[in-house]
């Protein structure tokens, strides 16, 4: 296992204390309002009061990073994107771009029947539906889900091949026809969508509560927004459905969650997906089985512990893509 890297997490708090608080100026915020709130190889994010600042994975290119976060901070997705507190000049730790962004309260792991499937579903819709804004997010590159279902599998190739189930996920892999990562339309894309990118944008509720105050009307609650533009850009839509597709194809997400989130989508005007969702669908989702399977692999054999019972049915549901054994795509009334 990874062991932190306590030396770009210091800086790291260092640089979100010097953003939250003039020089000089003591630090009051509670215990629980500052701390590490992420610390994965694809970015470390720590908060600090209001604001959290994230360093960026290593390697990204700085033209296609400083795009991504132009688009979440351009006004056409102001709706759909938390926009980030700066733009530029990008800041930089250790060769890492960091970015600063308005603490947002996550979706409660705790609360499942709470989760804003609806909601998602409609940001989505309204991201697709924008036209890619001018200026400097005009130069979006291809989102990137067609390419970390590709990395996913080399990274089990290189870290776990004789693992008892890689030949599996190969297999499955294998159904995936080349060319998936630029067939489709070229729409504007968040490019790893879950529930773990939404957050409340509490700084437009508290903007709409101070402007309603003097009229005594009850104010709205915080807007969901989605996060992590990382992997934003130009592509084709289906593939930000692919995750919770691919988790009601293998079993795990509830046939109704699934129906309510294609419902919302489709309600909203979303163009990912025609009359048959599954004829859009169907390859996103077998790439993201493969991609969370063959992460599973990596991570377990990294960790030298056995698959859980999430990864195993991952693990079943690219036997029986690889084994062509489901007579038809699944639908949403399954």
């Amino acid at each position: 296992m990874d062991l932190p890297d306590r030396p770009l997490l210091d800086a790291l708090a260092a640089y979100a204390h010097a953003a939250a608080h003039r020089p000089g100026t003591p630090c009051r915020c509670a215990g629980g309002l500052v701390g590490v709130l992420a610390d994965r190889d694809d970015g470390t994010v720590v908060r600090h009061g209001r604001l959290v600042a994230k360093a960026h994975a290593p390697g990204i290119e700085p033209e296609a990073h400083r795009a991504r976060i132009a688009l979440a901070a351009h006004p056409d997705v102001r709706e759909v994107f938390l926009p980030p507190l700066t733009v530029s000049p990008p800041g930089e730790l250790d060769g890492r771009p960091v970015s600063l962004w308005p603490y947002g309260s996550p979706v409660d792991p705790a609360d499942p029947d709470a989760a804003p499937w609806e909601e998602a579903a409609r940001l989505l819709a309204r991201l697709h539906r924008t036209p890619p804004p001018d200026g400097e997010a005009i130069r979006l590159p291809g989102m990137r889900a067609p390419a970390k279902a590709a990395l996913a599998v080399d990274r089990m190739r290189r870290t776990a091949p004789d693992h008892p189930a890689a030949a599996t996920v190969l297999a499955a892999w294998r159904s995936v026809p080349d060319g998936a990562a630029t067939d489709g339309p070229r729409l504007l894309c968040h490019g790893d969508f879950h529930l773990g990118q939404l957050v409340r944008d509490e700084e437009s509720a508290e903007s709409a509560e101070s402007a309603k105050s003097e009229g005594g009307s009850t104010p709205p609650s915080a807007p969901w927004r989605l996060i992590d533009p990382d992997d934003a850009g130009l592509g084709d839509p289906a593939w930000d459905l692919a995750r919770p597709a691919a988790w009601f194809a293998a079993g795990i997400l509830p046939p109704e969650i699934w129906s309510r989130f294609l419902g919302a989508y489709q309600e909203a005007g979303g163009p990912a997906v025609g009359a048959d969702p599954w004829a859009q669908l169907d390859v996103p989702a077998r790439a993201l089985t493969v991609q969370t399977a063959a992460l599973a692999v990596a991570k377990s054999t990294a960790e030298g512990r056995p698959l859980d019972e999430v990864e195993d049915v991952m693990i079943d549901t690219c036997a029986r893509i690889a084994g062509h054994r489901t007579d038809s795509a699944p639908t949403a009334s399954t």
